[in-house]
C-alpha cells in the first residue's frame, strides 16, 4: 500500500509556498503502519501528490525532499549533493586557498531538511537530525563519494545526539568510509585541530567564520576575553591579529587543552594567551580587570519554546556581567544560537542587560551565520545564529 499523508483543507498552500516542513496539525489522514523515517507522498485534500518527504512522529511530521507528483529520481542524492557543492564553490570563492573547512549541506537551506554535512579537509562529517536521513545514510555516503571523489578519505556519521532521544539506542555513530575522525584544517589562514568523533556538533563551529574575521579587524593592540571558547576560534583570530592579551575560558578542561594546542599550532606567542577552566558566569562575577573586547558565545540555552523564558534570563545575566567588564569605548561581541530565541527577542534581551548594567551603548554590527549555512528563503526558521557587536560607553 502506498505510504502517504493527506493534508487537511487549506493546508496544501504551505507546501505550495515551498515551506520544507509539514506539521502534524496540517494532516487530516495518513496511511496505516507508517514508521519513523519512511518516505511518504504528501497529498492535497483531493489526493494529488504535491511532494515526497521523510515521515517522523512529532510536531514536524514530514520533512520534504522532493516536490512534484513524480517520485524522486534514482540519482536524487548525487544531484542534490552536487548542487550543494556547486553552491559552495561560489560561496567560498577567493577564500578557497585559505579555507578547507566548510559546511557542504545545511539542512533546509540546501533543500535537505534533517541533514548536515561538514567538510574538514579530507574528512566529511554527516550529521542526521531526522530518522529518514539516518535510514538513508549509506546512499548519502555513496553519493558524497561520487561528488567529491578523492577529495575525501573518511566519512564519519554522527546521529545519536542529534536524533530525538527515543532513537538513541538504535542510532549508531561511526565510519561510513575510511577510519580517521581527526583533521587539521585551515580557516582563512588559521589552523585548527578537529575531532569529529569526540568534539561538539561535528567538531568545530564553522558558522562563526565571518564573525571571527570581524573580531580580528578590531583586535590589534587590544585585550580580549573569549568566553565559552570551545577550541579557541575567536582567541586564535584575535592573537593572530595582534591582540596584546587574550584570556580564553570554558568549563570543559578538554576544550581548554584543545585551545592551547591550537595556539601552539598557529605558532602564536603563548605568553599572550591565558587558558582558564571555569564556569563562565562565576568567572565574570568575580573578575575585576576590564577588557577592550569581550566575546559571549554560549551554547543554545533553549531548544524548545517552553524553555525560552529561562534562556532569555540566562542570556540577560551573562550579558549584564560581560558588559561590566568592557572598558569604556570597548566592544561586546554577543551571540545566541537558540533557534527559539528570535532576533528581536535577543536584541531586547541585550537592551535589558544594558539597562541593568547601567551602560549606554550602540550597535555597530548585526551578525548571523556564515554564508555556507544558507537560509532557505521560504524557511526563515533556518536563521538561527544571532549576534551583535555593541560598543559601550
Amino acid at each position: 500500500m502506498e505510504k502517504y499523508v493527506k493534508l487537511k483543507p487549506k493546508k496544501a498552500v504551505f507546501v505550495r509556498r515551498q515551506h520544507p516542513w509539514v506539521f502534524s496539525g496540517a494532516i487530516g489522514e495518513q496511511a496505516d503502519g507508517l514508521e519513523d523515517g519512511d518516505r511518504v507522498s504528501v497529498l492535497d485534500p483531493q489526493g494529488n501528490c504535491l511532494a515526497t518527504g521523510h515521515y517522523q512522529e512529532g510536531s514536524i511530521r514530514v520533512r520534504l525532499l522532493h516536490r512534484g507528483a513524480e517520485a524522486p529520481p534514482a540519482d536524487f542524492w548525487e544531484t542534490s549533493l552536487a548542487r550543494a557543492y556547486a553552491s559552495r564553490q561560489v560561496i567560498l570563492g577567493a577564500q578557497a586557498d585559505l579555507t578547507d573547512a566548510y559546511r557542504l549541506v545545511h539542512g533546509a537551506g540546501d533543500l535537505l531538511p534533517g541533514l548536515v554535512i561538514d567538510i574538514y579537509k579530507d574528512l566529511a562529517v554527516v550529521q542526521c537530525h531526522s530518522m529518514g536521513m539516518y535510514r538513508e545514510r549509506q546512499d548519502i555516503s555513496d553519493a558524497l563519494q561520487k561528488v567529491l571523489g578523492d577529495q575525501i578519505s573518511s566519512i564519519y556519521l554522527r546521529a545519536r545526539k542529534t536524533l530525538p532521544q527515543r532513537f538513541q539506542e538504535e542510532a549508531i555513530d561511526g565510519f561510513l568510509m575510511g577510519n580517521s575522525a581527526e583533521a587539521t584544517v585551515k580557516e582563512l589562514g588559521h589552523s585548527f585541530k578537529i575531532n569529529a568523533a569526540t568534539g561538539q556538533k561535528t567538531g568545530f563551529f564553522l558558522d562563526q567564520r565571518d564573525n571571527r574575521q570581524l573580531l580580528a579587524y578590531y583586535a590589534k593592540d587590544k585585550t580580549v576575553l573569549n568566553t565559552f571558547c570551545y577550541t579557541g576560534g575567536f582567541s586564535i583570530y584575535a592573537l593572530k591579529a595582534g591582540a596584546t592579551q587574550v584570556d580564553s575560558i570554558d568549563v570543559s578542561a578538554k576544550a581548554m587543552l584543545l585551545t592551547e594546542e591550537n595556539v601552539t599550532l598557529n605558532e602564536l606567542a603563548e605568553d599572550r594567551h591565558n587558558a582558564i577552566t571555569s564556569d563562565v558566569l562565576q568567572f565574570l562575577r568575580k573578575q575585576e580587570t576590564p577588557y577592550d573586547i569581550v566575546v559571549v558565545d554560549p551554547p543554545a540555552y533553549a531548544k524548545s519554546f517552553n524553555k525560552r523564558h529561562r534562556a532569555v534570563q540566562g542570556y540577560k545575566r551573562l550579558n549584564t556581567e560581560a558588559m561590566r567588564l568592557v572598558k569604556p569605548g570597548g566592544l561586546l561581541f554577543t551571540f545566541s544560537c537558540s533557534q527559539v530565541v528570535d532576533r528581536q527577542l535577543f536584541q531586547d534581551t541585550i537592551v535589558a542587560a544594558g539597562l541593568e548594567a547601567g551602560r549606554s551603548a550602540r550597535v555597530l554590527h548585526q551578525l548571523t551565520q556564515a554564508a555556507d549555512h544558507p537560509v532557505n528563503l521560504f524557511h526563515p526558521e533556518g536563521s538561527y545564529l544571532k549576534g551583535l557587536v555593541v560598543q559601550l560607553d
